[in-house]
C-alpha cells in the first residue's frame, strides 16, 4: 500500500470536497501520520471514509468529519483546548499542533493509556491526556477558548457552555439519527451565546452524557 498517495487521495477525494480549504488545516492532514493512530487490525483502512473502531464501544471519526471539525474550530497559536474524546489521540494531535495547550479528557482508561503513548510517540509535548468523565468538563482548568467533543451529544452541557472563555467556542456534532448537526456556539458575553449550525452529519454518541427525556403525559 502507498501511504502517501493514499493520503493524498483522502485529501482531494475525501477532504476537500466536503468544503475544507483551509490551507494550514489541509497541511496538517497531510503531515500528522493518521495512520500511526488506528488500530494495527484497521491500519489499510486508516484513509477510507469511515468510521474506525478502536475498541471499547470507540471509534475514530471519518477523516472528512475530522478535518471540517479541525477547520470550523480555527484554533490560534494562544488558544487553550479542551478536548472531550480523546480516543486514540489523532485530533488531539492535530488541536495540539495549532493550539498552546491541549488538555483531553478520555473515560475508557485503555484509550487514555494509548493516546498519552501516541501523542508522545509523535512528538507532541503541549498536550495533557486526562481520565475523566468528560460530560464535567474540567472546570478546574478552564476557562478555554475552544472545547472541542468528539463525538455526537443529544444537547450540549451548560456546565461545558460555562468552561468557556468570552470570545470562546464550542464545537460537537448535536442531534438525534438519522440527522445531526455540526453545533459552533460562540460565547460572546458573560450571559449570551450566538449560535451556528453550517452543516449535516452523523457520529456515534459520547458516552456518559445525559439524554433528554421523551417521555410525554
Amino acid at each position: 500500500m502507498d501511504l502517501e498517495q493514499a493520503r493524498f487521495n483522502m485529501i482531494e477525494q475525501q477532504i476537500r470536497p466536503w468544503d475544507v480549504a483551509d490551507a494550514d488545516v489541509l497541511h496538517l492532514l497531510s503531515v500528522i501520520r493518521r495512520e500511526d493512530f488506528v488500530p494495527l487490525a484497521h491500519r489499510s483502512l486508516a484513509f477510507v471514509d469511515m468510521e474506525i473502531p478502536l475498541g471499547w464501544g470507540q471509534c475514530m471519526l471519518a477523516p472528512r468529519v475530522e478535518a471540517r471539525m479541525l477547520q470550523d474550530a480555527a484554533v490560534q497559536k494562544h488558544h487553550k483546548v479542551l478536548e472531550i474524546g480523546s480516543g486514540s489521540g489523532f485530533m488531539a494531535a492535530l488541536l495540539a499542533h495549532q493550539a498552546q495547550s491541549l488538555l483531553s479528557l478520555e473515560v475508557v482508561p485503555e484509550l487514555a493509556e494509548l493516546a498519552t503513548a501516541q501523542l508522545r510517540r509523535a512528538g507532541i509535548h503541549n498536550a495533557e491526556v486526562r481520565l475523566a468523565n468528560g460530560a464535567q468538563g474540567a472546570p478546574e482548568d478552564g476557562p478555554f477558548d475552544l472545547i472541542m467533543v468528539s463525538g455526537s451529544l443529544a444537547e450540549v452541557p451548560p456546565a461545558l457552555l460555562a468552561q468557556l472563555k468570552t470570545g470562546g467556542r464550542l464545537i460537537a456534532i448535536v442531534g438525534d439519527e438519522p440527522m445531526m448537526r455540526a453545533t459552533l456556539i460562540e460565547r460572546t458575553s458573560e450571559a449570551n451565546y450566538l449560535t451556528r449550525q453550517p452543516w449535516d452529519t452523523v457520529a456515534p454518541r459520547m458516552a456518559y452524557f445525559a439524554e433528554p427525556s421523551h417521555f410525554h403525559f
